[in-house]
């Protein structure tokens, strides 16, 4: 391939390599120039294109892309249509995506000019999810090598998705005096949502006292008619000889490896009775939360079998994220200064309902509303006060005149919330735990109830998202622990805080403010119904 720039007058037959726009005239990259295009060029004073020509030998990017795709066996794949050198492949069912690290390195080394970029290895996937994306670089390639990396592909399982297949599954759980019945009806109803993807469902549970023998005469029962067998127990695992180890043995069955390099996850017990697994579950795995006990789940359902080998494989990678409720969190140092929160005020939205006037410019008692609520901020003795702004900034900044606060312009405002959030956390800093988030436009949202909210957050030790709430029904404010700020630097689109809060699987302390926590401004008949006075 040869690639350069080429005068008009001779590009008939070659591919852009850089997309053309003139008035009249639009072609994109990758465009095979024919002799009406390059006369529309020199009729638009264009002289030259960057462009490529193939030489002998040479296949184009997308038959290079399907001629790589094609190697790789299909079952349980589907393919997109090759697109500027690109087949995205997706999973055809629920299950576990499997790559072969040597042989997808050993494709990728063939040339830089052809890649296979995957998920890792033992992924657990969804119908529908992307797998992986075979990407030629250039324009064209020399058919041999493209010919040469569709072989180590042929020649191996690089990779595959190992559909779910449905188990039939049995809960032993342990009782002790000191946990909750309570306790143990959320550790099933969250186990049940764990079988859900694989299409396996919960056959039966059996409480026992927390003793090897009990215990032992439950797994030879349940084994009899399961596929697999899970014991969660009343009390962590804390040697090879405890009591769910013991109770395996004790019903004839293997204990094959106990504990594993996965956090959370340490304290899995790895087992079988004949041909069923017997799982001692971690006690992470009362949590939603991921942890190494879906990793060993996952594999069961996929057929797979997984051994000591496998287990003590899982450590890299295997640190994940902390699971705030746990007994004993990973990190316990103690704070070596302060929590340092600050807060962050929302006021850069366009107010579109509000007919041409601005809301945050409404007065109450005599300030704007922009004003009333920064002061609200700045009473409950953050760290700092950030104003997001972006609509009419000029006269919204101009009410924060004498405020200390740091005033952080948008200029991404139209497209949404989202961006403003953005904005904010991103001005933070790397010295900030949390951040209390305060939308402009509630009037009645005090210093008090902000300061309230910030003492609930130190209480939880600055891991917990608090939120503020009116008759147990959520509201604003929202205080987000440095733990959220990378899904918050995320968002798009015209949409706040939610979903993050919704589904970080951190702990949600909730805060009763009262009425205030709902109350907000959108039209000008609610800014008179809350006690504003538009100004413009």
């Amino acid at each position: 391939m040869i690639f350069g720039e080429i005068p008009v007058s001779g590009a008939a037959g070659a591919r852009l390599a850089h997309g053309v726009r003139t008035e009249g005239l639009s072609l994109h990259k990758g465009h095979v120039l024919t002799s009406e295009d390059t006369a529309a060029l020199a009729a638009a004073d264009v002289a030259s294109v960057i462009a490529v020509r193939l030489e002998a030998g040479d296949i184009g990017e997308d038959e290079a892309a399907a001629l790589i795709a094609a190697a790789i066996a299909p079952d349980h794949l589907t393919f997109t249509p090759p697109a500027t050198g690109r087949i995205n492949l997706h999973a055809a069912a629920n299950g576990l995506f499997v790559a072969d690290r040597v042989a997808i390195d050993r494709f990728n080394r063939v040339d830089p000019a052809i890649t296979l970029a995957t998920l890792p290895d033992h992924a657990s996937v969804a119908a529908g999810d992307m797998v992986a994306t075979v990407k030629i670089i250039p324009l064209a390639v020399p058919g041999e090598l493209a010919r040469k990396a569709a072989a180590v592909l042929a020649e191996s399982r690089a990779l595959e998705v190992k559909p779910f297949v449905a188990h039939r599954v049995a809960i032993v759980a342990t009782e002790l005096p000191t946990l909750k019945v309570s306790v143990m009806d959320k550790t099933r109803r969250l186990f049940e949502q764990r079988l859900g993807p694989s299409g396996s469902r919960l056959s039966t549970e059996i409480r026992v006292p927390h003793r090897a023998d009990r215990l032992a005469d439950a797994i030879r029962k349940t084994a009899l008619e399961n596929d697999l067998v899970v014991v969660f127990g009343a009390s962590a695992v804390t040697d090879t000889n405890d009591v769910i180890p013991a109770a395996i043995r004790a019903a004839g069955g293997v204990v094959e490896h106990v504990g594993m390099p996965v956090d959370p996850g340490n304290l899995l017990v790895l087992g079988r009775l004949g041909t069923v697994p017997v799982l001692g579950a971690p006690g992470c795995a009362r949590s939603p939360r991921e942890n190494g006990f879906d990793w060993v789940l996952a594999r069961i359902f996929a057929g797979e079998r997984p051994g000591p080998h496998d287990v003590t494989g899982m450590g890299v990678g295997g640190l994940l994220a902390e699971i705030p409720s746990r007994p004993q969190p990973r990190d316990l140092r103690q704070p070596e200064r302060p929590l340092s929160v600050a807060a962050l005020v929302l006021a850069a939205g366009r107010a579109s309902r509000m007919n041409g006037s601005h809301k945050l410019l409404a007065a109450f008692d005599g300030e704007a509303l922009v004003r009333r609520s920064t002061e609200a901020a700045l009473a409950a003795r953050p760290a700092r006060v950030l104003v997001v702004t972006g609509h009419r900034a000029e006269e919204i900044e101009a009410e924060l005149s004498g405020l200390k606060v740091d005033v952080v312009r948008n200029p991404d405002h139209a497209q949404g919330m989202s961006t403003s959030l953005r904005s904010g956390v991103a001005a933070l800093g790397p010295g900030a735990d949390g951040v209390v988030v305060m939308l402009a436009d509630m009037p009645h949202v005090t210093g008090a109830d902000v300061r309230t909210l910030l003492d609930a957050f130190a209480a939880a030790g600055g891991h917990a998202i608090v939120r503020a709430v009116s008759g147990g029904k959520r509201g604003n404010p929202v205080v987000l622990p440095r733990a959220t700020f990378a899904a918050v630097l995320q968002l798009e689109g015209d949409v706040g805080a939610r979903h993050i809060v919704e589904s970080a699987g951190l702990e949600i302390v909730d805060v009763e403010i009262g009425a205030a926590a709902h109350v907000d401004v959108d039209t000008p008949e609610a800014v008179f119904a809350a006690g504003g006075i538009l100004k413009g």
